[in-house]
């Protein structure tokens, strides 16, 4: 279970909702539906970050899509326990709807997990089909928040940062070194990506009373 639902009084889950104010806010002159959720290497918390925030979000009577976007490990289906049998990948290439592949969290989140494990997940995200779908649930949804793999290990998320109106990234305190943040900005950047913050989480909530922070970059 995600920090906002088990300990929703926690200051944990109380950052998450200074993040989504910040995205609202900031959003303010141009619309931010579709958020690229990512981090420079493994195992910084971009999937904690990118589920907390699609939760935030729906708890304010926003309608969320939530997207594992991970063709190569995801984890979406694990953190919310459901199945994994279908997903994006199946609706990619046409073997199902949108409607049979998403799940229903609650009222105003949606789940649409990563489905079966594609052999060419770079090309199958760049792909036109992946810009229609995008582009058909701006229709529907308040936010389209993707969940993508590190920028260190493939494109996948500078891809996808071209199709979304923000980008943010997840650096974890003590452990992920200032020369990977700047190759992560830098990489984002060759691509121009709209980098719209830096989630700096994983920081010890018993020395700095926060184990999250958020830094907005204009």
């Amino acid at each position: 279970m995600f920090i906002v639902e088990k300990e929703p009084k926690s200051m944990a889950a109380e950052s998450y909702r200074i993040l989504r104010t910040n995205i609202e806010y900031s959003s303010f002159d141009k619309e931010y539906k579709v958020i690229v959720v990512t981090s420079s290497e493994p195992e910084e918390g971009k999937s904690t970050t990118a589920g907390n925030l699609a939760l935030c979000m729906a708890q304010v009577d926003k309608k969320v899509m939530l997207i594992d976007c991970d063709l190569r490990k995801p984890s979406m289906h694990k953190r919310f326990k459901v199945s994994n049998l279908i997903g994006l990948s199946d609706v990619m290439i046409g073997k199902a709807d949108l409607t049979m592949a998403t799940h229903m969290y609650n009222k105003n989140l949606f789940l649409l997990t990563s489905g079966k494990i594609s052999p060419n997940p770079s090309e199958m995200l760049s792909s036109k089909v992946m810009s229609y779908l995008l582009e058909s649930l701006k229709e529907t949804f308040d936010y389209i928040i993707l969940d993508t793999p590190p920028l260190k290990v493939v494109t996948d998320a500078q891809i996808l940062s071209t199709k979304a109106d923000g980008t943010i990234l997840v650096v974890r305190a003590e452990k992920t070194k200032r020369e990977s943040v700047k190759n992560a900005v830098d990489l984002l950047k060759n691509v121009n990506a709209n980098i719209i913050g830096i989630v700096l989480n994983g920081i010890d909530a018993s020395r700095n009373k926060y184990d999250y922070y958020y830094e907005y970059k204009k």
